[in-house]
């Protein structure tokens, strides 16, 4: 597998050269890290690429120095660049003309936007602006526009953003009626830059099932509540990778409690529990799934909080008609136990313990645990009742490639996928 990575070097001319150098890793593992810069192995062959002011579309040639040459003011900095945040060098270009009835070509969009967001953060930390910035590629290409960016006010990082689809006269997609009008895009953690505190803050709150207490949150379906009631509900998406995904499928879930159901593309969406579906035994793997069934109805009758159990149940139903889009790693831990949640749902009905599976998928251990001790406890994030879930079933050799957002734009990805409906 190999590298590209390309450092920025500003100086005062208002021309631009970026070159690219390309290496190969022994370890097989993609990384994004300055460490991993830091340790080349003598460059096999490099790649010059020109950008001119005003444009982002980007040439290959053959030749460079590894280096991105570029001039504003009087400083000079050096910044390193990954080879993913740049469109012409890992984006789905090969998705030319988009068939909106085509699954794959809305996951790749989906994904696509949420790299977007990505990227405008990254351009705000490096302070690339204009002509320099490298996320616009991430929508322009697909035909949209940045409507709005969604900043959190905490740490002023960017965190989310909303797209409007505008496409041009001579727009050559397929079934223009099932595009979405926006779309309303969340990315995940970020490791790098001032965004890491705040980001890795709101994975705790994810554990602690108290996203819904925050600030980000607040300003996140405030967004999307002020799309829905502008613009209406039909063909609006929302869309996020991780902990994006879980800020998605929060303001989902929020706006289906009030009849309001919106596409959703929700990629690596945090599912916490014990990491059942990493056992390759399916005996043993589907007797400890039974049992956790069984003690968590036997806690839920037993609790006797009939009041909270009944609005419980009354929301979770409420729920079932929204059938949101899960995109879902076997090897990522951090979402493949939505993989065991269904199919053991499935497993339960065909073996006439269904009314069991139903109580016991609508509560978690820890929740039951609380209430039965006279404490409230939040509704867990991770638990809903329908979904289109689909599995990458192509090899993932390590985590960052199994929890990465751009696994989803691949063109040979190898995908199964299934409807899940509560009933």
């Amino acid at each position: 597998k190999e590298h590209h990575f390309c450092v920025i070097h500003r100086g005062k001319r208002q021309n631009h050269q970026l070159f690219v150098q390309s290496k190969t890793t022994v370890e097989r593992q993609r990384s994004t890290s300055f460490s991993s810069f830091l340790q080349p192995p003598p460059p096999l062959w490099l790649f010059e690429i020109e950008a001119k002011v005003g444009s982002n579309k980007s040439q290959q040639m053959a030749t460079g120095n590894g280096i991105l040459t570029t001039t504003k003011g009087q400083e000079e900095q050096n910044i390193l660049i990954s080879e993913r945040e740049i469109f012409d060098l890992c984006g789905p270009l090969h998705l030319t003309a988009i068939d909106w009835e085509n699954v794959a070509h809305r996951r790749s969009v989906a994904a696509s936007l949420v790299q977007g967001v990505y990227i405008l953060e990254r351009d705000r930390q490096e302070k690339r602006q204009e002509a320099q910035a490298f996320a616009p590629p991430w929508w322009k290409h697909f035909e949209f526009q940045l409507y709005r960016v969604l900043v959190d006010d905490v740490d002023s990082c960017i965190f989310g953003a909303i797209y409007k689809f505008a496409p041009s006269k001579s727009y050559a997609g397929d079934s223009i009626d099932k595009a979405p009008r926006f779309v309303i895009a969340f990315r995940g953690t970020l490791t790098k830059g001032d965004a890491f505190t705040r980001d890795v803050e709101l994975d705790v709150h994810i554990i602690r099932n108290g996203l819904h207490r925050t600030s980000r949150f607040e300003t996140a379906i405030q967004a999307v509540r002020h799309v829905v009631a502008t613009f209406g509900s039909s063909n609006i998406w929302l869309t996020g990778h991780s902990l994006g995904a879980a800020m998605a499928m929060l303001a989902g879930k929020t706006m289906a409690k009030t009849g309001v159901f919106l596409d959703a593309f929700l990629f690596n969406p945090p599912f916490l529990a014990a990491p059942i579906e990493r056992i390759k035994h399916e005996k043993v793997k589907h007797g400890i799934r039974f049992a956790t069934s069984v003690i968590t109805a036997g806690l839920a009758f037993a609790a006797k909080t009939k009041i909270v159990n009944t609005r419980s149940g009354d929301t979770f139903v409420a729920l079932s008609a929204w059938t949101p889009c899960l995109y879902v790693n076997p090897s990522d831990p951090i979402c493949a136990e939505y993989i065991g949640y269904f199919q053991h749902r499935d497993r339960m009905d065909t073996m006439g313990a269904g009314v069991i599976e139903k109580v016991a998928t609508q509560h978690s251990i820890g929740g039951l645990v609380m209430n039965f001790m006279g404490k409230e406890c939040d509704e867990p994030l991770h638990l809903i009742p329908s979904a289109n879930l689909t599995v990458n079933l192509s090899p993932s050799t390590v985590f960052k490639e199994a929890h990465g957002i751009h696994q989803w734009w691949k063109p040979d990805l190898l995908v199964e996928s299934k409807k899940h409906q509560f009933t």
